[in-house]
Formats: structure tokens, sequence, C-alpha cells
């Protein structure tokens, strides 16, 4: 058994999304986005399928060129391959579920892209 939790160590970085790895397990891993009021991830794709929780917060979600807005206890899934991007209406805490084959180094760099 492993276990982690969404809110220990939460830490949110003034410049830019907070990505941390809570969990891995031998088919997926489970990913923390903390994200400051305004923070964007830009568009972007991820090869294979994910797994989105609104743990906290609202975010605007935009998928193929419309946006939603994602509110604390939402879950949405997304194919692979479909882009979309996000962005914090409110200090906001995500939890992202990839597959073991995708890299949590990918959703770094998508939070590292300057708006």
């Amino acid at each position: 058994m492993k276990t982690a939790s969404i809110l220990k160590d939460l830490d949110f970085n003034e410049n830019k999304p907070a990505v941390q790895v809570l969990l891995e397990t031998d088919s997926s891993k489970e990913i923390r986005i903390a994200m400051k009021k305004g923070q964007v991830m830009k568009e972007h794709k991820t090869p294979y399928p994910i797994v989105v929780e609104i743990f906290e917060g609202s975010v605007n979600f935009g998928v193929n060129g419309e946006s939603m807005l994602v509110r604390k206890g939402d879950l949405l899934s997304l194919e692979g391959n479909i882009p979309h991007d996000l962005r914090a209406e409110e200090d906001s805490v995500i939890r992202l579920t990839l597959t073991k084959a995708d890299s949590a180094e990918r959703v770094k760099g998508v939070a590292d892209q300057k708006e």
C-alpha cells in the first residue's frame, strides 16, 4: 500500500503553477498542480488520456478553443492528443491522473512556459 496527501506540503509558486508527483502506482501517476489566481498553463496536449479533478478552487479549462469553468469537486477526462489549456480563476489545487507511460516532467514543462 502507498499513501499520499493532496494537502501535505502544499506550496503555491508566485511565478508559475507548482507541479508535484504525489504517488506512483504500477499503472498511474497522481500529480498535484497548485495554481494561484490568474496563473495559466498554455495550450498543450498529452499523448495519453488524463483525468483531472478540481480539488479546491475553480479553473477555466479550455478544450479545442472552447472554455468551461470547472469548480471544486468536478472531474473531467480527456483523451490523448486533445489541445487544452487552464487558467486559475482563484487559488486552485488540481489532481491530475496520468498513465504510467506519461511523464511528470512533461507537465512541469508546460507549467514552466511563460504567458
